[in-house]
């Protein structure tokens, strides 16, 4: 005898003589349809967890040490390591809002501290890296890489030139080799030169520093030194380098004093090496030609730590206050006019200059828009 039939869906119960198929499929879509709303709503809370706890990360703020000492060491370190470790667009990103100046040709930024124009051994992230994601940001994904015209050095901040295409860059760099670019830079020395505005003209040449810790630095390579209280002739370096800097005090104290620097020529470390080594006069923060025999923090006097709030172990993490304020290119392409370029120091050289009593130039603190457009770090 043939078994009695049912939908492939519907199960026979024996005996019964009823075809169940239409009630078990009814009873089970309200248990599939409350299965997945329940893994609907699981997953939205724990989106909703997610995302409760990456706000907390970022608006925790970390507990602020009641030594103040170790506040200001953390206020230093705040300022001046907050691009050193982020992802390539979160750095694109602080470089364009960064922008003194925009046209077809050209676009200029404000270089923060701390970061390399090129990529090298333990570079992590440089400038060059972001340059084509800049670019996107600025003209859209189907942009050319932006290219470098010039560079600073990883500690150096302020006005740096970007070109949109090569052969503009390629005619931004000649004006800087043939010298038709001015530059000018404001540096915190410590101590203050005499006199207080001048030319330093000595050559300089890279030399090996003897001692436990063996390393280069750049020195001062003059034509003539002393012997036996006269001045003699002295034999030069074939690898010494002409290097002219101009100086000028614009505001001091009676130790320390801020500076306009205008490099004639562009050596490397050319400024760093006349205001140590020439004027006796080394940069703040600059730990690397403050001395010349060893690789140390910088020295300073007691009074110098006072007022910048710091002790001597501390004085490692004093940043190189060193800034490359304004630049003026002369005529260039479709532009018919020279180009002034000004960038606003960063906060940190802001805040020692408070600390230190030193002032800005008048003009500087209430006629900046008209030079150009700026936008602190």
């Amino acid at each position: 005898m043939a078994a009695p039939s049912c939908n492939a869906l519907g199960l026979w119960v024996r005996g019964s003589g009823q075809c169940l198929g239409s009630r078990f499929i009814l009873a089970c879509q309200p248990f599939c349809s409350s299965a997945a709303a329940s893994g609907t709503l699981n997953a939205q809370r724990l989106a909703e967890k997610l995302r409760s706890q990456k706000q907390e990360q970022k608006t925790k703020k970390q507990p602020v040490p009641t030594n103040p000492v170790q506040r200001r060491v953390q206020e230093l370190v705040r300022f001046t390591q907050q691009l050193q470790r982020v992802h390539p667009n979160v750095l694109a990103k602080a470089l364009s809002r960064g922008i003194v100046h925009q046209d077809q040709d050209l676009v200029v930024i404000n270089k923060p501290y701390g970061l390399p124009v090129h990529g090298g051994p333990g570079v992590q992230l440089c400038i060059s890296d972001v340059l084509p994601i800049l670019a996107k940001m600025l003209r859209g994904h189907k942009a050319e890489p932006l290219h470098l015209c010039h560079r600073l050095d990883k500690e150096t901040t302020g006005v740096m030139v970007l070109a949109w295409e090569k052969e503009m860059a390629h005619q931004v760099q000649e004006l800087f080799r043939t010298r038709q670019v001015v530059k000018k830079y404001w540096a915190i020395a410590v101590r203050v030169p005499v006199p207080s505005a001048g030319v330093v003209d000595i050559p300089i040449v890279e030399k090996e520093v003897q001692g436990p810790q063996q390393h280069y630095k750049m020195t001062l390579s003059p034509g003539y030194r002393m012997d036996n209280g006269k001045m003699v002739r002295a034999r030069t370096s074939r690898n010494a380098h002409v290097a002219v800097t101009q100086y000028q005090v614009l505001s001091s104290t009676l130790s320390s004093a801020l500076l306009e620097l205008q490099p004639i020529t562009g050596i490397k470390h050319q400024l760093r090496v006349h205001l140590s080594f020439g004027l006796d006069c080394p940069i703040l923060g600059d730990h690397k030609y403050s001395d010349w025999n060893k690789l140390a923090p910088q020295k300073l006097s007691v009074g110098t730590l006072k007022k910048l709030g710091l002790k001597q172990a501390k004085a490692r993490h004093i940043p190189l206050h060193l800034h490359a304020r304004q630049l003026v290119l002369p005529a260039l392409g479709s532009r018919k006019e020279e180009l002034n370029l000004v960038c606003k120091p960063p906060r940190y050289f802001l805040c020692s200059l408070r600390r230190l009593d030193l002032r800005m130039p008048s003009q500087d603190q209430s006629g900046d828009n008209e030079a150009g457009r700026l936008r602190a770090q």
